[in-house]
C-alpha cells in the first residue's frame, strides 16, 4: 500500500479530487485503453510524500525507498525541488505539473470516451456497453434493469447512476430496447421508476441490425477481465434515428432525431446515386420550421412550436409540445407570462394521458388568435434549437452535415453486408466441402479400407488415398473423361479426422438421395450469395427495403414541417398598461395616473412605442416607460406602429416667418427612437393649428374661420383634406390661406382615401397578410368577410384580420365572400352512402361560427366544393352490379338550382359511385385594382353666399405641389408692406 493511501497515518490529509465529484479518473494511465493496443500503456505512477508534505511521483519499478527528501531550502521558490547528489529520481512531477500537462489528456478522454458518439455505430461508450451486456444476458425474456446495470459495470468504469440514466434514455427512444414497467414520460417530464422495478430486453430490431460477433472488433475491458466491442456492427443510421446530445470539454454535440422511414428511403436514394435531404422528426410531435436547418451544421437553427387548436371562442387546446420541453414546464411558462400581464388567461388545465391535452381557458372578449400568437411569443409553446452535428471519425471530432453522416453510414452498411456475405460464403463452402467428402467416404465405402490399419498414420493415409480417386483440387489439370468432384481446397488432416468420427449408426442409415439434395441446396445458396456479392448495391437496397417493410409500418412522421410566420411580441402583447399624457408639462407614460393635469389616452402594453407630436410641429417616437419627458405643449400622443401604412395624419400649421397656413397629409415611417423630427419648415414661431390621426386614412372636411383682423371679405370657408395627396412626414404641404386663422373645427369625417385593404392568403404559414405574400383574395372594406369551407362539410365567415390562424390541411375553399357567391358541393351521406349535389348561397351573418351544410350522420363526407359559376365534375360510376366502370361529366348548375344551405340537395341516382373529380377551379380570381399614383389638383371649396361686384376676388388655387422656397421669399417680401398684402388675393 502506497503512503498516500495509508489509513494508519492520521495526520495525512485527503488528496483533493482533481476533476470534481463526477466520474473518477485514474492518474497515470490512459483511460479505457485496451490490452492489445499498439502503443504500450504508461507505467503507473507511485507517489511519495516527503516530511515537508510535498507530493512526489515516481514510475512503477523504481526503488521507492531510494527516493529521499530534497535538501531543505531557506526561501520559498516556484522552481522544481532539488535533490541530494547521488539520488536516483524517476519522472518526478508536482501536482501543479499534473494540472498543466494532463488537462489535454482529460479533455481528449471526455470527448472520445464519454460525450461524443462514434460515426461507426452512432453510440457513446456507455450505450455500447449497455447493449453488449444485454446481448450477453439475452434469452428472450425481460431482465431487471438493476441486473443489467450490474452486468454493464463489468465494462463501464463508472457509477451505476450514470449507467441507469443512459439506459432509461435508450429505452425512451423506443428503438433498441423493449421496455416493461414505468419508464417515465418525456412529454410530462416524469422520471422512470427505480431500476429494481422496471425490466428490459433487446428489441427484435436491435437483434437483427446491431449484433454480429463474427464481424465485431473486440478489445479488453478497463480491468482486462472481459472482452467488449470496440464498435458494434450497426447496419442502420442509428445515430440519426435516435439523435444525441453531449457536452464535453470545450466541445458539444447536438444531433436531432430523424424519421425511421425517411432514413431507410434516403439510404436507398444514396445507393441509387440520388440527392437527399433530411429533416428532424421528434417523438413529441408538434410543428417544426427547418428553413435554417442547413444539415444540422454549426450555426443552423430550427424553430419548434406546439400544436394549438381553437376549441371555441374561450378555450385553446395544446395537443403537441415542442421537443425538449415538458407539459409541466410549458404550463409554468404560461402561468409566468400571465402573471407578467403578457397574456390574459383564466386558467390552465393539464388533461394529458395517452395524448397531450393542455386546456388554456380565456376570459370573455379575449381573441383566441391573438392569444395563440402570444403563447408562441412569450411561452415555451415556441422554442429554438441550435443543432451541432459533431461525431468521432478516426478518433477525432468532426463536424459533418446529416446528409454526409447518412452517406457514411450507408457506405459502412454496405461494407458490413459484404463482410457478412463473405463469411456466409465461407461457411457454405465449408459445409459443401464436408458434405461432399462425407458422401464420397460413405458411398464408396472407404471406411472399410481402414479395418486393416494398425496406426493412426496408416488410417489417415488410407483415407486420403481413397479420396484422391474421387476428388481433385480446383485448378488441378483434369484427366481424360475425368468425373472426379472438384473441391475448392485441398483435403486436410482435420477433414479426414471428422470422417473417422462418423458413427456406424449414421453410416448404416445414410440416405444418398437426401445427401445429394442437401449438397444441391448448398450449391444453390452459394450461387445466391455469389450473386449478392457481385451486386452488393442491389442487395443493400433490398436490405433497407426489408427493414422498411418489417419495422417501419408504425413509424410515420410525427412532426409536421411548416414555415412559421414571424410573431412580433409587440403586436401580440396584451394591453396591460394605460397610457397617460401631461400635455402642459410634456410627460407621457403609464405611471402618471396620480399626477395633476394628466389625461388618459388608451390602453397599451409595456412593449409598445409611443409617438408624441407637439404644437411647434415637432414629434418624437420613444419606448413606453413609466414617465418620459418629450417636450411641453403636446398636441397628440398615442401608440406607434412602424408597420402601419394606414394611419394618416391630417395637419394644418402656420409658418412662423411668413404667417402662411399650410395643410398636409402624411404617414410616419422610417423613424429612429428618441430623435426629434420636424413636420413643418422649422422656422421660429411655427405652430400647429389642427391635427388629427386617422387609423384608416380617413379624410375630413374642416371649417376654417379667419381672424377678425384678416382683410379677406370671406372670413369662413371649408377645406377638404381628400383633395390632398398623402405624402411623407417631411413634405411642406399646400397653402390653405395667407390670412391669419382664428379657429379650425371638423365639419365631417370622410371615407378612407386609400380605399379597402388588399388582402392576400399565404397558404405556407396559413395566415392573411397585406404585404403581397401568397394568393390575392381581393380588396376588403370594413364590412367585407372571408368565406372558408372545410373538409368536414362546414363553412365559416371570418373578418380579414391578419391575426387569424387557418388550418390549411383541412380547408377546401378560402376566398372573399361576395353577395352573388354560390357554393356548389357534392357529398356522400354517411348512413345510406348516397351521393348528393347541392348549390346554395350564404344566408348566415354570424362571424367566427362554423355551419355544417352536409348531412350530420356519422360517416358523411364532403367530396368537392367550388364557387365557380358553371361547375363541372367527373363521376366514376357503375350503373348496375354487372356493368363496367365508366365516367360521366355533370354540369352541377344544370343538375340542380340554388336552394337553401340546409337543404339535402339532389341525389345522384347511380348504382355505385367510385370517385368524384372536380374539373373546374374554385371560381374566378379577383382582379387587383390599379391604385392612382397621383391625385388631381386640390381645389378650395367656394362659398355659396352672394358676392358684390366690387368685392375683392376669392383666393386662387395654388396647385397640388409643395410651395417652393422662391414662393416663400416672395410672400415674405409682400408681407413687409401692409398695402401690398392685398396682392395675395
Amino acid at each position: 500500500m502506497s503512503e498516500e493511501t495509508n489509513p494508519q497515518d492520521p495526520n495525512q490529509e485527503e488528496q483533493p479530487n482533481l476533476f470534481g465529484s463526477g466520474d473518477s479518473f485514474e492518474f497515470g494511465s490512459a483511460p479505457d485503453q485496451s490490452a492489445d493496443a499498439e502503443t504500450p500503456a504508461e507505467e503507473p505512477v507511485q507517489s511519495v510524500v516527503s516530511e515537508s508534505g510535498e507530493l512526489l511521483l515516481a514510475e512503477s519499478g523504481a526503488d521507492v525507498d531510494a527516493v529521499t527528501e530534497p535538501e531543505p531550502v531557506t526561501e520559498e521558490t516556484e522552481e522544481e525541488p532539488k535533490f541530494a547528489p547521488g539520488e536516483t529520481i524517476h519522472d518526478v512531477a508536482t501536482v501543479n505539473g499534473m494540472y498543466q500537462n494532463w488537462f489535454l489528456d482529460y479533455a481528449s478522454y471526455v470527448i472520445l470516451e464519454r460525450a461524443v458518439p462514434a460515426i461507426e455505430d452512432g453510440l457513446k461508450p456507455v450505450q455500447r456497453r449497455i447493449l453488449h451486456a444485454m446481448k450477453e444476458m439475452d434469452d428472450g425474456r425481460f431482465n431487471k434493469v438493476a441486473n443489467v446495470i450490474g452486468q454493464t459495470m463489468q465494462y463501464h468504469p463508472h457509477g451505476d447512476a450514470s449507467i441507469g440514466d443512459a439506459m432509461v434514455n435508450l429505452g425512451q427512444k423506443d428503438l433498441l430496447i423493449e421496455t416493461q414497467g414505468n419508464w417515465g414520460d418525456i412529454r410530462t417530464g416524469d422520471g422512470a421508476a427505480a431500476p429494481r422495478y422496471i425490466e428490459a430486453r433487446l428489441s427484435k430490431f436491435a437483434l437483427d441490425v446491431v449484433f454480429n460477433p463474427d464481424i465485431t472488433e473486440w478489445q479488453m475491458s478497463y480491468d482486462g477481465r472481459k472482452r467488449e466491442p470496440t464498435t458494434l456492427p450497426v447496419k442502420f443510421p442509428l445515430l440519426l434515428a435516435q439523435g444525441v446530445e453531449g457536452i464535453a470539454v470545450g466541445l458539444s454535440t447536438k444531433i436531432m432525431p430523424h424519421n425511421f422511414r425517411e432514413l431507410c428511403k434516403a439510404s436507398i436514394d444514396v445507393l441509387r446515386g440520388r440527392d437527399i435531404q433530411l429533416f428532424p422528426d421528434f417523438p413529441t410531435g408538434g410543428l417544426c420550421d427547418v428553413s435554417n436547418y442547413n444539415g444540422g451544421l454549426r450555426g443552423s437553427k430550427i424553430r419548434l412550436r406546439a400544436t394549438i387548436e381553437k376549441a371555441d371562442k374561450t378555450m385553446l387546446v395544446i395537443r403537441d409540445i415542442p421537443y425538449g420541453t415538458t407539459t409541466t414546464a410549458l404550463m409554468e411558462s404560461i402561468v409566468k407570462a400571465s402573471e407578467a400581464n403578457k397574456i390574459k388567461i383564466k386558467k390552465v388545465v393539464d388533461n394529458t394521458a395517452a395524448e397531450v391535452e393542455i386546456q388554456v381557458h380565456l376570459p370573455t372578449g379575449v381573441s383566441p388568435d391573438l392569444t395563440m400568437d402570444a403563447l408562441y411569443a412569450f411561452t415555451d409553446c415556441e422554442i429554438s434549437i441550435s443543432p451541432n452535428t459533431c461525431v468521432i471519425i478516426e478518433d477525432k471530432p468532426r463536424f459533418v452535415a446529416v446528409e454526409d453522416m447518412l452517406r457514411l453510414s450507408t457506405q459502412k452498411t454496405v461494407r458490413l453486408l459484404e463482410r457478412e456475405l463473405e463469411i456466409r460464403q465461407e461457411e457454405l463452402q465449408e459445409k459443401w466441402h464436408s458434405a461432399s467428402l462425407e458422401k464420397i467416404f460413405i458411398e464408396n465405402r472407404i471406411y472399410r479400407k481402414i479395418e486393416e490399419c494398425e496406426t493412426w498414420e496408416d488410417i489417415i493415409q488410407t483415407i486420403d488415398a481413397g479420396l484422391k480417386k474421387f476428388v481433385r483440387i480446383e485448378g488441378e489439370k483434369p484427366k481424360a473423361n475425368d468425373t472426379r468432384i472438384v473441391l475448392r481446397r485441398a483435403v486436410t488432416e482435420d477433414d479426414i479426422t471428422r470422417l473417422t468420427e462418423i458413427r456406424i449408426k449414421r453410416i448404416s442409415k445414410y440416405d444418398g438421395f437426401k445427401a445429394e439434395e442437401y449438397i444441391q441446396k448448398l450449391e444453390t445458396e452459394l450461387l445466391e450469395v455469389a450473386d449478392h456479392l457481385a451486386n452488393i448495391v442491389r442487395y443493400a437496397i433490398h436490405y433497407f427495403e426489408g427493414l422498411l417493410k418489417k419495422y417501419g409500418a408504425t413509424r410515420e412522421r410525427k412532426t409536421q414541417l411548416r414555415t412559421f410566420d414571424v410573431v412580433t411580441a409587440q403586436k401580440v402583447a396584451v394591453a396591460n398598461q394605460k397610457l397617460y399624457v401631461n400635455r402642459r408639462d410634456g410627460f407621457v407614460g403609464y405611471g402618471l395616473k396620480k399626477d395633476e393635469h394628466v389625461e388618459y389616452i388608451c390602453d397599451c402594453s409595456d412593449l409598445d412605442d409611443i409617438i408624441a407630436i407637439k404644437r411647434d410641429g415637432t414629434f418624437m417616437v420613444s419606448k413606453i416607460a413609466e414617465k418620459t419627458f418629450v417636450g411641453k405643449d403636446i398636441m397628440h400622443a398615442g401608440v406607434y406602429n412602424k408597420n402601419d401604412d394606414r394611419l394618416v395624419y391630417n395637419m394644418i400649421y402656420q409658418d412662423g416667418t411668413s404667417g402662411i397656413s399650410f395643410a398636409k397629409r402624411f404617414l410616419v415611417t422610417g423613424i429612429t427612437r428618441d430623435k426629434s423630427y420636424d413636420l413643418t419648415k422649422g422656422t421660429k414661431g411655427t405652430k400647429t393649428l389642427y391635427l388629427t390621426a386617422n387609423p384608416n386614412s380617413e379624410s375630413e372636411i374642416v371649417s376654417v374661420q379667419l381672424s377678425d383682423k384678416a382683410q379677406a371679405r370671406v372670413k369662413q370657408f371649408d377645406f377638404d383634406f381628400a383633395e390632398l395627396a398623402i405624402k411623407g412626414k417631411g413634405s411642406m404641404g399646400n397653402i390653405v390661406t395667407k390670412q391669419p386663422i382664428k379657429k379650425i373645427t371638423q365639419k365631417s369625417l370622410g371615407d378612407s382615401t386609400l380605399g379597402g385593404r388588399e388582402v392576400f392568403f399565404d397558404s405556407v404559414v396559413g395566415r392573411l397578410n397585406t404585404a403581397g405574400h401568397g394568393r390575392y383574395l381581393g380588396t376588403f372594406d370594413t364590412d367585407n368577410t372571408i368565406l372558408v369551407v372545410y373538409k368536414d362539410g362546414s363553412y365559416e365567415m371570418k373578418s380579414p384580420d391578419p391575426a387569424h390562424h387557418f388550418d390549411v390541411p383541412n380547408i377546401v375553399l378560402l376566398r372573399k365572400l361576395e353577395p352573388e357567391t354560390v357554393i356548389s358541393a357534392v357529398y356522400a351521406e354517411g348512413e345510406t352512402k348516397t351521393h348528393y349535389v347541392k348549390r346554395f348561397k350564404i344566408e348566415t351573418s354570424t362571424l367566427e361560427n362554423r355551419f355544417t351544410f352536409i348531412s350530420a350522420t356519422k360517416g358523411s363526407k364532403l367530396l368537392c366544393a367550388t364557387c365557380h359559376a358553371e361547375p363541372q365534375v367527373e363521376v366514376k360510376l357503375q350503373r348496375d352490379k354487372k356493368a363496367d366502370k365508366e365516367t360521366e361529366k355533370i354540369l352541377l348548375h344544370e343538375f340542380i338550382d340554388v336552394k337553401g344551405w340546409k337543404a339535402m340537395g339532389n341525389k345522384l341516382n347511380f348504382f355505385k359511385i367510385h370517385a368524384v373529380t372536380l374539373l373546374t377551379d374554385e371560381g374566378p380570381e379577383p382582379q387587383r385594382r390599379e391604385v392612382a399614383k397621383k391625385r388631381g389638383p386640390a381645389t378650395i371649396p367656394r362659398t355659396n353666399s352672394p358676392v358684390s361686384a366690387d368685392a375683392a376676388p376669392l383666393p386662387e388655387h395654388t396647385g397640388d405641389v409643395d410651395i417652393s422656397a422662391a414662393d416663400v421669399a416672395q410672400a415674405q417680401a409682400v408681407l413687409k408692406t401692409p398695402k401690398s398684402q392685398l396682392k395675395l388675393f
